[in-house]
């Protein structure tokens, strides 16, 4: 998310929604035993001028938002300019990798800013130039289907908490419209890709990321999606993408769509 990242189009779409206050409020998870049962959530470095929050779905791939792998002129990032570090504690992380391939889902496009089709695209996958095995960390499952209403948990980086990672045990679905979740949850600049959670069946299921923020009778309000199909899409589209030796690749689409991805750099700095 930008500085002054305000929503502005999705809270008027959004305005009917009920107010409700924040069940709880983050916690620095700020030893090696707090954060290591989320230590497949972690820090995306961005070409050393930005972050984001990403996780580990499978051993080499990062989930991520959109707009946290492009900068502000609507460029893909190099993946030699972007590294991975897993559960990054008071710099301290239990893994670090360099990234091999970024894939932003096609239907993103950073032109029309914060508008509801672009939180509604608004993911991104990262594939690790080396894998980090199972028994080291537990990648996170992406749940299946809508989001379930009612309690659920963030886990992110921040500013102000950039070395560490910080969790709201509890934070309220708010709505469900058209793919597009509004959630009262307490998420910062530099949350950006954050994992939103849902407990329904033991271990926590990544049910949404994190898209933007915004404001609904004056009180904050943050932006998600539902992942499965896009998930789907994107390693479709990875696997189409995916660097060969020697080998010059196009690009593809899925679906038919033809308008380019991009997204913008999360500010490193509380500044």
């Amino acid at each position: 998310m930008r500085f002054g990242f305000i929503a502005t189009a999705l809270c008027l779409v959004l305005s009917t929604l009920p107010a409700q206050a924040q069940s709880s409020k983050l916690r620095a998870l700020d030893t090696q035993n707090e954060a290591a049962v989320w230590q497949a959530v972690g820090r995306l470095n961005i070409s050393r001028s930005g972050f984001c929050t990403g996780t580990l779905i499978a051993p080499d791939l990062v989930l991520t938002a959109a707009h946290c792998v492009y900068n502000n002129a609507g460029e893909l990032a190099r993946a030699d300019n972007i590294v991975f570090e897993a559960g990054l504690t008071h710099g301290k992380a239990a893994a670090v990798r360099k990234v091999a391939q970024i894939e932003a889902h096609e239907g993103y496009d950073p032109k029309r800013g914060l508008n509801m089709d672009n939180v509604r695209h608004d993911v991104a996958l990262v594939r690790l130039e080396k894998p980090i095995p199972t028994h080291e960390l537990d990648p996170f499952v992406v749940h299946q289907g809508n989001v379930p209403g009612g309690p659920v948990s963030v886990v992110s980086y921040g500013r102000g908490r950039s070395d560490m990672l910080s969790r709201q045990k509890q934070c309220q679905v708010l709505d469900q419209r058209d793919r597009i979740v509004v959630l009262d949850c307490d998420v910062t600049f530099g949350s950006s890709g954050a994992p939103v959670f849902t407990h329904l069946n033991g271990r926590g299921r990544i049910a949404a990321v994190i898209s933007g923020i915004g404001k609904h009778r004056g009180k904050k309000v943050a932006f998600g999606m539902t992942l499965p199909v896009l998930v789907s899409e994107l390693k479709r589209q990875m696997r189409a993408n995916k660097p060969q030796f020697g080998v010059k690749m196009r690009r593809v689409t899925i679906g038919g769509n033809k308008s380019s991805s991009s997204a913008k750099f999360v500010p490193a700095k509380g500044s």
